[in-house]
């Protein structure tokens, strides 16, 4: 808990005096300042992805739903920080203005996950941040929360292919927590389980003994901890950091009900967009995009609207997490 108030006097200090050194890179990142004043003050703030923005799903239907998906946010008590690399700097919360730029820049900018940061920056280009980027970011500037549509695993036939998302490696060293709808359905969710377990990674599911698989409410797997409400989130994010255990936490809420498909027909679409992805070569960070985009035509439709439903809902549980984080630590703090 001291740690947090020490915490908080760094922030209010670094939003005094702007022009002093930052350690960790913060110096290299540009706040909003309405993300900043946020933080100095122990407010709360919700961090949010933009490759949704970039890779999800096509202009204007990306920028509205960015602006909802913010609205949710702030509706719910928080502060929204988009993040995005624009021009090579590393933006933590977008202004409107940017926001329509990177919706209407689309699949030019780069798909950034940790490892292709740096590049991005080095070379002035444009980056939408998946996960794992997200989460550098969020640690950076001291964000304790980051909300997702879902995050990547380890890929189907991965034990002979090592195709393993970065977003499981980051949730092993960055101790965000992470409110996403489960792991995608497109990939191999019990071995992504066995995985987070062997990273030392909290995977809790919300309000469900069961672990959600994206699109559908339950996966067939038992999650390995349940919480049931945003105060509960909260103890467990807390004490997790002042244990400085120095992973992420992973909170799955599922899809609600009325927007949960079929699993037999999205697990049918999934089959022939993987056979069809095989047949093309199409591996690496290209994959996801095109099983995702190919899975929403063979559903026709069905489960691109089942996606926004999915970050919406997640949007208001990160927001609601992220204030109950924010009263405990004042609490805490008024109490030293």
């Amino acid at each position: 808990m001291a740690s947090w108030a020490l915490s908080r006097i760094s922030n209010l200090h670094k939003h005094l005096s702007p022009d002093i050194p930052t350690p960790k890179g913060e110096g290299l990142v540009k706040i909003s300042p309405e993300v900043s004043q946020a933080l100095s003050l122990g407010k709360p703030v919700v961090a949010l992805e933009s490759t949704i923005i970039s890779h999800g799903m096509p202009y204007p239907q990306n920028l509205e739903t960015a602006k909802e998906v913010e609205a949710i946010v702030r509706h719910n008590g928080a502060i929204p920080a988009t993040i995005a690399i624009l021009d090579g700097v590393p933006c933590i919360g977008l202004s409107a203005e940017e926001l329509k730029r990177l919706a209407t820049i689309g699949r030019k900018a780069r798909k950034t996950a940790r490892r292709d940061i740096a590049h991005v920056v080095a070379t002035g280009g444009n980056g939408a941040t998946t996960v794992s980027a997200t989460m550098v970011f969020a640690s950076m500037v001291g964000i304790p929360i980051f909300v997702t549509g879902g995050i990547g695993g380890v890929h189907r036939h991965g034990e002979s292919t090592m195709d393993i998302s970065s977003d499981l490696v980051e949730l092993g060293r960055t101790p965000v927590a992470v409110v996403s709808a489960g792991v995608k359905s497109i990939l191999d969710i019990p071995r992504t389980l066995e995985y987070l377990e062997t990273l030392g990674v909290c995977a809790a599911a919300y309000q469900t003994n069961e672990f959600p698989a994206f699109f559908t409410e339950k996966s067939g797997y038992k999650a390995p901890c349940r919480i049931d409400s945003p105060e509960e989130c909260a103890r467990l994010i807390e004490a997790h950091n002042s244990l400085m255990l120095g992973t992420g936490i992973l909170i799955s809420v599922p899809i609600p009900s009325e927007y949960s498909a079929s699993g037999n027909f999205i697990e049918s679409a999934i089959q022939k967009a993987l056979k069809e992805a095989r047949e093309q070569n199409i591996t690496g960070s290209s994959e996801t995009p095109f099983l995702l985009a190919r899975v929403n035509e063979l559903t026709g439709g069905a489960s691109l609207s089942a996606n926004i439903a999915l970050v919406k809902n997640n949007a208001r549980v990160g927001a609601q997490i992220a204030v109950s984080l924010s009263q405990l630590r004042q609490e805490s703090y008024e109490g030293t």
